[in-house]
């Protein structure tokens, strides 16, 4: 069987006449066994850059734009005619109608236009391949087009619009090639984000890394750079993703964190290719190193770090900075030691003293430190700086592109001295905005002293915008993933408000959270209810009123029932109210507290069944739960707030100036007996309260606790 592969990114004037005419023989013979086939690509080959590529049952095969319309006429008789000589010498003038620059396709058209004067079709009086083979390379180039839509050229116009009026098979032919790029850019836009950045140098395979310090928690912008990273990799170019973890610094490095990465890499559904790390290329960097030692263009430097932050700041050039090869080398060894005398130096690149790009000022490259490291042990003692390691490993990896966040664009430059300053293979670097958050840190450094110091729990408080902590909260994965890959690879810098993305989550939640009651112990009332039977029971009611597969769960009904002292306090005398599960019941009496203090608590109510009335009339519309025929059971609903009281905190301003005072609320309630029954992280809806996360199931002895989970309301920190 023969095939045709078109490389549905490619300038479709190459690729448009061939389709048409192959689509032609189709027509034309039915017995015709071609195959036709599109690739999200601009290239069928990255090896020759070809944009189509045809197949013969023989083992011939054409790639050609001339060569693969001469190839198909020899091949299918169906298309074969008097005038073959003719359309061959067309098909090597289509070739002219494929630049896409008016001046260079001005001349053929000129000459098309002459031509057609008298003429109805090119060669012949009837529709040949020389229409198909013209018509497809026009339609498929958008200069070319345009100047046939504006009627520049009378005669081409009119047997342009003539050629595709008679054939009706041509429309869809050519949906057919933009039905692959209307997909995608249908999905972007529902993503709401467009990824459609042009990576330069694509063709010859895509290979990302997420670099993460193996020194916290991954938070959620280190979500965002992980899930862009592997979209490009893996969905955008089919390509490779390697998790190289960061482990330069054995002082603040454990293999705790190491551990906690890759299960909240994996829980967010990213899998990486390899996983590697810069420990496993210490001797490569040690020797480069000492390569710019050699070329002079890295010196040793003693001068105390406040005196160089200043020396940095202003453009002036360290004492160390001319110091001969011999030195410079004798002093790395001394670091590579560890004695006491190698940790005063550290090894800084001979950049420049006063770039206007202060990441220019001879950036330190390496750094003595005596401290075990987690996987290499006592073998090193010297230590690239992530400035130095990370575009070096890059390149020896086989990075294609580096990915990160534009806080590192004054290092770009940087990135790619030490590349050239070596020899060694270039990396393209595109930068993305950070996530921002408002009333959220997202400091590693600031985000520890909260741990420290005992504000929070530990890295996977639901207050803290850890992966850990807002999956506690109970965020879902794939609301998660949406909402970022909603925010693409954007360079603009924005505070995102938590609302949307709490709102996100809520469509994932919503259709799959079964319904529970609780009601708060704190001046709960107890209600006796007229009308209903003596002896309590239960029916079986749906978990969830619109998702029948959640299945059933027990309702218990009883002449005394209870009723949050919100609700109650809102009822008149004789006023009719929906019990929810149950049906309509009208308020008869209403006791209040004796108290002077508390006149409006709501001590006691009397209700009297009504169900014969009309739930859609009632202004009351109450959760309740019955006080026998179950269990109650014990629940804590904690909510939360912000952690700082700022929107946006300035370049000057000192978090701790901004600290909320109060960031935990906790109410004791009870709630129907099918609670008890809830597993640790099951996500719940407490009727008219919200939803919940259970983060810690039901025990005898032990009340449950559940998390309120934010629904992208108002004041969703709380």
């Amino acid at each position: 069987m023969a095939t045709l592969t078109i490389a549905s990114k490619a300038n479709q004037a190459t690729t448009l006449p061939v389709l048409l005419v192959t689509q032609y023989a189709k027509e034309s013979d039915h017995d015709v066994d071609l195959d036709i086939s599109f690739i999200e690509s601009e290239n069928v080959s990255s090896m020759d850059k070809t944009a189509i590529r045809l197949s013969l049952s023989g083992g011939s095969f054409a790639s050609s734009l001339d060569s693969a319309l001469k190839t198909l006429l020899h091949a299918f008789k169906s298309l074969q005619g008097p005038h073959d000589d003719l359309l061959r010498e067309w098909f090597d003038r289509t070739n002219g109608f494929v630049p896409t620059d008016f001046k260079s396709v001005e001349g053929p058209l000129l000459e098309l236009d002459t031509h057609l004067t008298l003429r109805s079709y090119i060669v012949g009086y009837t529709l040949t391949l020389a229409d198909l083979s013209i018509w497809g390379a026009i339609r498929g180039n958008k200069i070319a087009y345009a100047a046939i839509k504006k009627g520049a050229m009378l005669n081409v116009t009119r047997w342009f619009k003539f050629i595709e009026e008679t054939n009706a098979w041509i429309a869809p032919a050519v949906q057919s090639l933009n039905a692959h790029a209307q997909e995608r850019k249908m999905a972007k836009s529902k993503e709401g984000a467009s990824y459609d950045i042009a990576l330069p140098d694509t063709g010859n395979g895509v290979v990302t890394r997420f670099p993460p310090e193996p020194s916290g928690y991954l938070h959620i912008g280190h979500a965002k750079a992980a899930l862009l990273n592997d979209y490009f990799a893996h969905e955008m170019y089919k390509g490779t993703l390697i998790c190289r973890f960061d482990d330069t610094n054995p002082s603040k490095e454990k293999e705790e964190f190491q551990d906690a990465i890759v299960k909240d890499l994996a829980l967010m559904g990213i899998k990486p290719d390899k996983t590697s790390y810069t420990s496993d290329y210490f001797q490569e960097l040690y020797e480069q190193c000492v390569t710019l030692l050699k070329a002079g263009k890295a010196y040793a430097d003693d001068t105390e770090r406040e005196t160089m932050q200043h020396e940095r700041m202003h453009g002036i050039a360290s004492k160390r900075r001319d110091g001969s090869v011999e030195e410079n080398l004798a002093r790395f060894e001394e670091m590579k030691k560890g004695n006491e005398e190698g940790v005063r130096w550290c090894v800084r690149a001979k950049m420049s003293v006063d770039n206007p790009n202060k990441a220019m000022r001879d950036p330190v490259i390496y750094r003595c430190n005596p401290q075990p490291h987690h996987r290499t042990g006592e073998k090193w003692k010297v230590y690239p700086t992530y400035d130095f390691a990370c575009p070096l490993v890059d390149s020896m990896e086989g990075i294609t592109h580096a990915l990160r966040t534009i806080e590192y664009r004054d290092r770009n430059p940087q990135y790619n001295w030490m590349l050239e300053s070596l020899n060694l293979r270039k990396v393209h670097i595109w930068d993305f905005a950070r996530m921002n958050f408002v009333r959220t840190l997202l400091s590693k450094r600031k985000l520890t002293k909260f741990v420290e110091s005992g504000r929070v729990w530990g890295w996977d408080d639901p207050r803290f915008p850890t992966i850990r902590g807002i999956r506690r909260r109970g965020m879902t994965i794939d609301a998660l993933r949406e909402f970022i890959l909603k925010q693409g690879p954007s360079r603009n810098i924005v505070n995102l408000d938590w609302t949307l993305f709490w709102a996100t989550n809520k469509k994932y939640i919503d259709p799959v959270a079964p319904r529970h009651t609780a009601v708060a112990k704190e001046n709960a009332v107890t209600a006796t209810v007229k009308g209903a039977r003596v002896a309590a029971y239960t029916e079986d009611k749906p978990k969830h009123g619109k998702n029948p597969e959640l299945g059933t769960k027990k309702v218990a009904y009883s002449s005394e029932i209870l009723i949050d002292q919100a609700d109650a306090q809102t009822f008149a005398q004789d006023e009719e109210i929906t019990l929810m599960n149950w049906g309509n019941a009208i308020v008869r009496s209403i006791t209040h507290s004796l108290n002077p203090l508390h006149r409006s608590l709501v001590t006691s109510l009397e209700l009297e069944l009504h169900l014969q009335g009309d739930v859609k009339k009632t202004k009351q519309k109450i959760t309740w739960l019955a006080t026998t025929g179950q269990e109650l059971i014990p629940v804590e609903l904690v909510d939360f707030d912000f952690l700082i009281t700022k929107d946006k905190l300035e370049e000057n301003d000192d978090y701790e100036d901004f600290l909320t005072p109060k960031t935990e609320f906790r109410t004791e309630a009870v709630a129907d007996g099918n609670v008890a029954g809830l597993k640790e992280d099951e996500i719940i809806q407490f009727e008219r309260k919200g939803y919940f996360r259970v983060d810690r199931a039901f025990r005898h002895g032990e009340k449950a606790v559940l998390f309120c989970i934010p629904t992208g309301k108002a004041n969703a920190g709380k």
